[in-house]
C-alpha cells in the first residue's frame, strides 16, 4: 500500500477515527501495529528486516547508554552501526558486486545459492536505517538518553508516514511526541489535509505528467536531438522535486493529522542562489543527517588542512551520498559533481561576498536571478548522470545537447498538464519566498476554499491516478 493508492485514502479516515477514539495510553500501540501492518502489506518478508533493525536499535542504544567505559561504548557503537547497515549494503550493493565479479573473473552463477536478480531492495530501508544509526550516534554523544521502552523504539524506525521515503527524523524529536500523543484537534486535521492536497497535486499532476515526457525522451535518447534532450533534462529536476517533495508533504500531512510534527523536507530549493543554499533547501532531512553524522566529523578530522580539509570533507560526503543513491558510476559522478560545485563555492566565497558588498548586489533582482539560473543549471547537469543508466549514455546526452540542435519533440498531451501544474507550484513558492504569501492559507475563507477545491479537482481530473511508485523508493 502506498500513499497514492485508493485503499490508503479510504483507510486513512478509519485509522484516524480509531486512533483518536483510543485513550492516550493505548494510542501508541495502535500506531505501532498500524505501521507494521502497513509495511507487511507492501512485502511481508521485509517486515522481518524492519523488526531486526528495530530490535538492534533498541539493544544498541541501551548498551551504549548503560556502559561507562568510553572504549567499550565506542566498540558497541561501531559494531551496531555495522550490523544496522548490513541489510542495506547486502540488498543494495551485493547484486552489483556479484555481477562485477562474474564479468571480471568469468565466474558464472555467483553466488551459487542466491539469484542476484531476485534481490529486491526493501522499500524505505535506507531511510529507517539512517534514522536508527542517527539515534545510536545521538545516544553515544549523550545528546539523548536511550529509550527504555522496546515498543516505542520499534515505533521510531517503523512509523508508517516516514517509512517509505522519509523525511529522516531524529530520535529526540520523535520520542517525546510518541510519549505524549495529543488528543483530537481539528486544526491538526485541517493543516495536515492541506499539506496532503498540495502533496498529491505535486506528485500526481506535476511529477507524474512531466515524468511521462522525460521517460519517453531518456528511454529513446539515441533517436532524439540535443534540443529535446536539453528540454527533458531541464524538466527532470522539477520532476524529482515534485515527486519527493510531494511525497514528503503527504507524509508530513498524515503525521500532522495525528498531532505529530515532522521536519520540513524542502523549502523552495529553486530560489537558491548558490549550491550551498540549494542543499540547505533540498531534501533537508537527508542533508542535515549527512552534515551532522558525516561532514562535521570529516571536517573536524581534516581541520589541520584548512580549506583543503573543507574540500576533502565535501567531496567525501557527497561521494558517499552518491554511492548511497545508487551502486553505479553515474551516481559516483553525480556525487563528485555536487562536491566539486560546493568546493568551488567554498574557495571563492570570500571574494564573492566582498564583490556583492562592494557593489550592493545582494538585493538586485537581476543578480539574484542570474545566480538562481546558474545554480539550477549546475544541479540539472548533475541530474543527467543521476537519470542515465550508465556513464556513456550521460556523456552522449551532454554531447548531443551541445552539438545537435533541432526541433524539439513535444508530447503536448502530458507536457501541458505537467507544465501548467509546475507553473502553479512555482508561482505559489514565488509568492511565499518573496511576499510571505501562502496560497494554502489565504486569509479570505472563500478564496482559500476555492483554491483548495480547484487543486483537488485539478488533481482528480488531470493527475496520473495510476501511479504506485515514487522515485526515491529505489533509494
Amino acid at each position: 500500500m502506498v500513499f497514492t493508492s485508493l485503499n490508503f485514502l479510504l483507510l486513512l479516515p478509519v485509522f484516524l477515527s480509531i486512533y483518536y477514539a483510543l485513550t492516550a495510553r493505548y494510542r501508541w500501540i495502535f500506531l505501532l501495529l498500524a505501521s507494521l501492518v502497513f509495511y507487511f502489506n507492501i512485502r511481508p518478508v521485509y517486515l522481518l528486516i524492519l523488526l531486526f533493525i528495530g530490535s538492534l536499535t533498541y539493544l544498541g542504544a541501551i548498551l551504549i547508554d548503560k556502559t561507562k567505559s568510553d572504549i567499550t561504548r565506542s566498540k558497541y557503537l561501531n559494531w551496531f552501526v555495522v550490523l544496522l547497515f548490513t541489510p542495506l549494503f547486502f540488498y543494495k550493493y551485493f547484486p552489483s558486486i556479484g555481477h562485477l565479479i562474474e564479468s571480471k573473473f568469468g565466474i558464472e552463477n555467483f553466488p551459487y545459492l542466491i539469484s542476484l536478480d531476485s534481490l529486491i531492495l526493501p522499500v524505505g530501508i535506507s531511510f529507517y536505517t539512517f534514522m536508527a544509526v542517527g539515534y545510536l550516534v545521538d545516544v553515544y554523544n549523550e545528546e539523548i538518553v536511550a529509550e527504555k521502552h522496546f515498543g516505542l523504539s520499534v515505533l521510531f524506525v517503523s512509523f508508517f508516514p516516514l517509512l517509505l521515503s522519509g523525511p529522516i527524523e531524529r530520535s529526540g524529536h520523535m520520542f517525546k511526541q510518541f510519549r505524549n500523543l495529543p488528543s483530537f484537534d481539528f486544526s491538526n486535521i485541517s493543516a495536515g489535509a492541506k499539506m496532503m492536497i498540495w502533496g498529491y497535486f505535486m506528485k500526481l499532476v506535476v511529477a507524474d505528467r512531466l515524468g511521462i515526457y522525460v521517460d519517453q525522451v531518456y528511454d529513446q535518447y539515441e533517436s532524439h536531438n540535443g534540443t529535446t534532450l536539453l528540454f527533458a533534462s531541464i524538466l527532470y529536476p522539477f520532476q524529482v522535486y515534485a515527486d519527493l517533495g510531494g511525497y514528503s508533504l503527504i507524509a508530513i500531512g498524515v503525521s500532522r493529522m495525528m498531532g505529530i510534527n515532522v521536519i520540513q523536507n524542502f523549502r523552495r530549493p529553486f530560489f537558491a542562489t548558490s549550491m550551498a543554499e540549494f542543499w540547505r533547501r533540498w531534501h533537508i532531512s537527508l542533508i542535515t543527517w549527512l552534515t551532522d553524522y558525516l561532514y562535521t566529523p570529516l571536517s573536524f578530522y581534516f581541520r589541520k588542512f584548512k580549506m583543503t580539509g573543507v574540500v576533502l570533507a565535501l567531496l567525501l560526503t557527497f561521494l558517499i551520498s552518491g554511492i548511497w543513491h545508487g551502486a553505479s558510476m553515474t551516481f559516483v559522478i553525480w556525487g563528485l559533481l555536487q562536491g566539486t560545485f560546493l568546493s568551488i563555492e567554498a574557495i571563492t566565497q570570500k571574494k564573492r561576498s566582498a564583490l556583492e558588498l562592494k557593489y550592493q548586489l545582494q538585493n538586485r533582482n537581476w543578480y539574484l536571478f542570474i545566480w538562481m539560473a546558474i545554480t539550477f543549471l549546475m544541479f540539472a547537469t548533475s541530474q543527467i548522470y543521476a537519470r542515465s543508466e550508465n556513464v556513456p549514455m550521460a556523456n552522449q546526452i551532454i554531447n548531443k545537447i551541445f552539438t545537435q540542435n533541432g526541433s524539439p519533440f513535444l508530447d503536448l498531451t502530458f507536457m501541458v498538464i505537467g507544465i501548467i501544474g509546475l507553473l502553479i507550484v512555482l508561482l505559489s513558492e514565488y509568492l511565499t519566498e518573496f511576499y510571505k504569501y501562502d496560497l494554502l492559507n489565504i486569509k479570505n475563507q472563500i478564496l482559500r476554499y476555492l483554491f483548495l477545491i480547484s487543486i483537488i479537482l485539478f488533481t482528480i481530473l488531470l493527475g496520473d491516478l495510476r501511479t504506485n511508485s515514487f522515485i526515491y523508493f529505489q533509494f
